[in-house]
């Protein structure tokens, strides 16, 4: 987008003539529309009183009389309260205008104009409205609404006047004839000045940006309203005025300024849809903004924090990745760790991931990125030198020498003092959980999820009871209750029994060189049917261990990851095998059902080993206490098991 503001000098004030060059791909800029308004009306306090018009407005999907309504009353935006109103209103126009053309895209244009009657009026009036040609893809996105209305092979003399109608509606959106008659006078003009059409444009935004930006900077000192020359009706209407500009690259240090302003007024002085729209933008990556702006816009506008919280779960979620140096990379180029510094802050994205643990029942891939985005606060929070909050801000509420042992990072101590560490922190646990005072599941949830932020204590916890020589039962039962917080009908004391027969039985087999995965299934399926037993997941975690870091464990890992796999293929085969059978064609009845279960059980559990890889693999990575030939295994698990995942 490209603007053009010419100093008229009216009354001896600086007054602009304000024009804008709407984006349009490979076109240049003198064929877009243009818009014009007085840009120093905007800013003019007592000229931009409530008009009433945008207030309290809500827009149905395709409501076409709604949108039409507002089109004839805007008409081409020649008053300040129409203008007002359009700028409002342009992010849920745009938004309303693609869903026109993803609902036009699938339909015949006979059958769109005989289910949407009004679009030919809603079109047409909207593309003669510079205001909505002129704010980010609106042109383009009507441009392609009118294109799904063409008729390729037209039928009656209606079709070919309305083929005639659109095309001339395109010729008018690809050039504007006001700015066209005048394109030659101002080109010699912009020449005898001494710059090129782009270093004009570019200069005359920054004249109109450096005045602004100077007013209310010199209106505040250390964040204190001193002199009062700005009011808050004035700020209000800067903010309204950048909201058809945002994404213009000239136009940052007013966001900046704008996003970093309070003044003195007790109540938020800069629009909602200013600040929705900064925040749609920087999530999407079209604008780049200093974090202190980024950080008072999160802070000022709550609801943006929980988008951009949401955004970035599911980004995650969605995305597969390879390492946690993936995932890390995402989510500190989206600030939030960072942010999360701030105690307010951190308290709302807690919130937001407690509830999406608890929605999604736990899985691996949210655990992981609760735990990743933890260790990366804790950076960001350690790092902090200008305000550095204590930790009992964030966590107020829970035991401070638990929280203190759990900060503590793995790469803080030597590994010999590993197991002490986890000792201490499974005996403080143990007497927190078994405390009288702890009656209520929300309480006990509150203490699980502190333990389960800090995932890197119990991963190591999980190691140490092979690798090192430690007493066990403090960290076995550090494992069982994070993977069996409640003991009611005495789940987690049969979880802490199990787990002590699987570890004991792993580690006869531990140092063996030699061994088969009917060796360790054996093993296992001695004492239990692992498939029936109190905690599969404590197994799992256990058995993943074993392989990774015994001898013999490195010869069958991959055998042993997909046997199950591979048994579940040959079932699914013998189902196929008796399909025409009268007794396969019964079993078939259920197959459908038996094939989903099957394969979400495998897949949860592929996930749930892909998960303690990724971790395992950062980890080595980063303490580089491991020997090459594990991280080769670690690599060649992963790479298979997401290529299945």
């Amino acid at each position: 987008m490209k603007i053009c503001l010419l100093d008229l000098g009216i009354a001896g004030k600086p007054s602009y003539l304000f024009i804008v060059f709407p984006p349009c791909g490979r076109l240049s800029s003198s064929l877009c529309g243009c818009l014009f308004t007085t840009a120093i009306s905007w800013i003019e306090a007592g000229l931009l009183k409530d008009c009433g018009m945008a207030q309290g407005t809500t827009v149905p999907k395709l409501n076409f009389e709604y949108w039409l309504d507002k089109a004839i009353e805007w008409g081409q935006a020649t008053t300040l309260e129409s203008q007002k109103d359009v700028c409002l209103h342009l992010p849920r126009l745009q938004e309303f205008l693609h869903q026109i053309y993803e609902t036009l895209k699938h339909m015949d244009s006979v059958v769109a104009i005989q289910q949407f009657p009004l679009i030919g009026q809603l079109l047409g009036r909207l593309c003669w409205n510079p205001f909505v040609i002129g704010y980010d893809e609106s042109q383009k996105t009507l441009m392609w609404c009118l294109c799904c209305l063409y008729s390729s092979e037209p039928q009656n003399p209606v079709e070919l006047k309305a083929n005639s109608w659109i095309r001339s509606l395109l010729c008018h959106l690809l050039s504007s004839s006001k700015w066209e008659s005048n394109e030659a006078e101002t080109g010699t003009f912009i020449s005898t000045l001494g710059y090129t059409s782009a270093d004009y444009y570019c200069h005359l935004v920054k004249n109109m940006v450096f005045p602004l930006v100077t007013e209310l900077r010199g209106n505040q000192f250390n964040g204190l309203n001193i002199q009062g020359r700005v009011s808050a009706s004035r700020v209000n209407a800067v903010s309204l005025f950048c909201l058809p500009l945002i994404t213009l690259p000239d136009l940052t240090p007013l966001l900046e300024t704008l996003l970093l302003y309070h003044g003195g007024a007790s109540k938020e002085i800069l629009s909602s849809e200013f600040l929705e729209a900064v925040n749609e933008a920087f999530l999407k990556k079209k604008i780049s903004l200093p974090e202190s702006a980024v950080f008072s816009l999160w802070l000022r506008h709550l609801p943006s924090l929980e988008k951009a919280t949401l955004y970035l779960l599911d980004q995650l979620v969605t995305t597969q990745f390879n390492s946690l140096e993936e995932v890390a990379c995402v989510m500190k180029d989206s600030l939030l760790p960072q942010a999360a510094s701030h105690p307010a802050i951190f308290r709302i994205v807690n919130e937001i991931f407690k509830n999406a643990l608890l929605e999604t029942d736990g899985t691996p891939e949210v655990m992981t990125i609760i735990q990743v985005f933890t260790q990366l606060f804790l950076q960001a929070h350690q790092n902090e030198n200008k305000r550095k909050f204590p930790l009992k801000a964030y966590f107020p509420y829970h035991h401070q020498p638990l929280l203190t042992a759990l900060v503590r990072r793995p790469f803080e101590l030597p590994t010999t003092h590993w197991s002490q560490h986890l000792k201490h922190i499974s005996d403080m646990l143990k007497a927190l959980v078994e405390d009288t005072n702890i009656s209520s599941l929300a309480d006990l949830f509150e203490i699980w999820f502190l333990i389960a932020r800090f995932g890197e204590w119990l991963d190591i916890a999980a190691e140490q009871l092979l690798k090192a020589a430690v007493e066990p039962d403090a960290l076995l039962w550090l494992l069982a209750f994070y993977y069996c917080p409640q003991n009611e009908n005495q789940q987690r004391t049969q979880t802490m029994v199990e787990a002590q027969a699987v570890y004991n039985h792993l580690m006869l087999l531990f140092s063996c060189t030699v061994l088969s995965v009917k060796d360790l299934e054996a093993a296992v399926h001695s004492i239990m049917d692992i498939e029936q037993c109190c905690n599969q997941h404590l197994i799992t975690h256990l058995l993943t261990n074993f392989l990774l870091f015994s001898s013999g464990g490195h010869m069958i890992a991959q055998e042993f990851i997909y046997h199950r796999t591979v048994e579940i293929s040959k079932l699914l085969s013998s189902y196929k095998m008796y399909e025409k059978t009268c007794l396969g064609q019964k079993l078939l009845l259920n197959l459908e059902h038996f094939t989903c279960s099957v394969i979400t059980e495998t897949t949860d559990r592929s996930k749930e080993v892909c998960s303690l890889l990724i971790r395992s693999a950062y980890r080595i990575k980063h303490n580089g206490e491991e020997n090459q030939r594990t991280v080769k295994l670690l690599n060649e698990l992963l790479q298979k098991l997401t290529s299945k995942v």
